[in-house]
């Protein structure tokens, strides 16, 4: 419950102030988090297939949704209808939850952590971060993560503009790299 009332009695003035906005409703918040797994062709095993759902799991406490290859693409060695990959959408409480124990536990785990990209923006004010290993996630020991998997989290704002989310994300906390 920290983030959220963070936003609404703090940020969402300072971004009102920052911005110009004339209305609370203007201010951009976060919409949802999205985090995917992507499974290779490389990784047949059922094996990683449980490690990366059991990892989502237990990073987000939601189960995760299997995604399948819409056609066969043979130079990558897919057949349609074959898990491709795993995805959680956060949404509300369990959202702000996640944002709140990412920026403050999970950053500050990760190995050489020198700040975020501030290039990761897609133009339309959503913010991606990639993982290589999901053993920086406090819920995740390094005993049991046999096999090691890339985790990719994207976090979709209402903001217009780049710099609206880069503004959002840097009063929620978000520790981007200085130029």
């Amino acid at each position: 419950m920290r983030l959220k009332e963070k936003y609404n009695k703090q940020i969402v003035a300072e971004l009102m102030k920052k911005n110009g906005y004339k209305n609370i409703m203007q201010a951009p918040r976060l919409e949802k988090v999205v985090l995917n797994v992507g499974i290779n062709s490389k990784m047949k095993d059922t094996n990683v297939l449980e490690v990366a759902q059991n990892t989502l799991r237990k990073i987000t406490g939601q189960k995760p949704v299997e995604k399948k290859a819409k056609k066969s693409i043979s130079s990558f060695k897919i057949r349609q209808g074959q898990i491709v990959g795993l995805s959680v959408v956060l949404r509300k409480q369990k959202m702000y939850d996640f944002v709140d124990k990412f920026v403050n536990i999970t950053l500050p785990r990760v190995r050489d952590f020198r700040g975020l990209n501030p290039k990761s923006f897609d133009g339309q004010g959503n913010y991606s971060v990639g993982f290589r290993e999901q053993i920086a996630f406090p819920e995740v020991t390094p005993q049991e993560a046999e096999r090691l998997h890339g985790l990719e989290i994207v976090f979709a704002t209402t903001a217009k503009t780049n710099k609206e989310a880069k503004d959002l994300l840097e009063y929620i906390g978000f520790p981007f790299m200085k130029n």
